[in-house]
């Protein structure tokens, strides 16, 4: 069965030539012009994956993607973002209300595609994992931390930190492989399932929310350790 993408852009022409491209791929698309729209269509046909620009009338695309992340029916969907905003700030808020990936304004289409695809493979591969294997990944102590795998929950010193889905795969994948100097090609690869492209803003930024979760003195770390020049190692 082919995916369900819901593409939610207001401007009708690129909205038109999306979808066409998408259809022409093979996937079942469903479209909204706003974001009122778009959370009813998230609700209703529970797609695959979502294609949301951010700048939308009504509800826009920051509000609808933390509306789409806090229904049961789509909180594991993958959120592509869409925005021609240039702010950092703009992405970052956008990845820390649940979106998985941005694509700035203008965009090719080979890019657009290469990312749906990666983004469907990796969520399809999530959802077999916890088909074939429901109770393989217990608990991890890395002091101070307990991570419970199973129920997607992390304790500090004994109190419960709320984590997004993103950064609590990426904290699992760094503990996991304690001691290990880890470079961004390679959590870009396993955290995000993207091949490597030289472009290494998206772990950075995600390292540095983690360590704003985790760490007593974030703008001094001690668990999440700068290797300069390669990347990261955990040293809890």
């Amino acid at each position: 069965m082919s995916s369900t993408i819901l593409l939610v852009e207001d401007d009708a022409t690129l909205r038109d030539t999306l979808a066409y491209r998408l259809r022409h791929d093979g996937y079942q698309v469903v479209t909204a012009a706003d974001g009122v729209q778009a959370v009813n269509a998230a609700r209703k046909t529970r797609p695959d994956l979502i294609v949301l620009d951010l700048m939308l009338p009504g509800l826009d695309g920051l509000e609808v993607c933390k509306q789409v992340r806090a229904m049961p029916e789509t909180q594991a969907a993958p959120i592509i973002m869409l925005t021609a905003r240039a702010e950092e700030s703009d992405k970052i808020l956008g990845l820390e209300l649940g979106a998985d990936d941005y694509v700035t304004k203008p965009f090719s289409w080979p890019e657009l595609r290469a990312r749906i695809r990666t983004q469907l493979r990796r969520h399809e591969q999530n959802a077999a994992d916890s088909l074939t294997t429901p109770a393989k990944q217990g608990i991890i102590e890395a002091e101070p931390l307990r991570i419970d795998l199973d129920r997607r929950q992390v304790w500090l010193n004994g109190q419960e930190v709320e984590m997004a889905a993103r950064l609590f795969d990426l904290l699992v994948y760094i503990v996991r492989h304690r001691g290990i100097v880890l470079t961004r090609g390679r959590l870009l690869e396993h955290v995000w399932g993207y091949d490597y492209g030289g472009d290494t803003r998206t772990v950075d930024v995600h390292v540095r929310w983690l360590r704003e979760k985790i760490e007593h003195d974030p703008s001094n770390p001690r668990l999440i350790q700068t290797v300069r020049g390669v990347g990261y190692r955990f040293k809890g």
